[in-house]
């Protein structure tokens, strides 16, 4: 999953992005307002977190504009201010959670799980397809209960095509949300990934399978 992370503090914006990147999301930084607004323009973010008090442009501010523009990404807002005016009116501004400084790290990551869940509409970590369960809090794939070992990058993959399960995927889509924006990625880099996670289902006998459609990308497809 693609976090964009809008932090000025240095110190903060690397030990959290650090940590989030342990815990299997890719993260995109900016320490500006501007520069944060921007990145969320351009490109497609499964989540962002947001500090509300940065150079250049308010967090305030860059919500509202993303939601003039009708982008509706899930917006977890950070602040140093607790007071209940503030955290008003980042949620009328549409925010979609709201933490203040200082947070435990392990807390920003349960907000995060939790907008995921409502992103993709489950209501617990877990999803079942078919005869496999994905666990997302803890990484791990199983089919039939009998664990299925992916290779990070191969779970990050099938993570992606399993939330929007039944929908084409495209190469630009897991590009920007699992290879973190790569500009130097090999033409046939994905199509590997995709061939070994293939074989991991296959191999595990899950009812699930992983379709290339011609021209526009892929599609994890439910037992039939």
């Amino acid at each position: 999953m693609q976090i964009l992370y809008v932090e000025d503090s240095p110190i903060l914006r690397q030990s959290v992005s650090t940590g989030l990147k342990r815990a299997g999301y890719k993260v995109e930084c900016a320490d500006n307002g501007p520069d944060g607004l921007d990145l969320a323009m351009v490109h497609e973010f499964d989540a962002i977190i947001l500090d509300v008090m940065l150079p250049g442009m308010n967090g305030f501010e860059i919500l509202r504009r993303l939601r003039e523009e009708g982008n509706e990404t899930e917006v977890l807002l950070l602040t140093a201010r607790s007071g209940i005016e503030d955290r008003v009116e980042g949620l009328d501004l549409g925010a979609d959670d709201y933490l203040v400084k200082p947070f435990a790290f392990e807390e920003l990551l349960a907000r995060l799980r939790v907008l995921m869940r409502r992103r993709f509409g489950r209501t617990v970590d877990d999803l079942h397809l078919g005869n496999l369960r994905i666990d997302f809090a803890a990484r791990r794939l199983f089919v039939v209960e009998k664990e299925v070992s992916l290779r990070p990058r191969e779970f990050d993959i099938f993570e992606y095509l399993a939330q929007r399960s039944g929908k084409v995927v495209s190469r630009t889509q897991l590009i920007e949300h699992v290879y973190d924006h790569a500009k130097s990625l090999s033409s046939n880099a994905i199509d590997s990934a995709i061939c070994n996670v293939r074989k991991h289902l296959t191999g595990a006998g899950a009812n699930v399978t992983i379709t290339t459609v011609p021209k526009r990308g892929y599609v994890l497809d439910p037992p039939r």
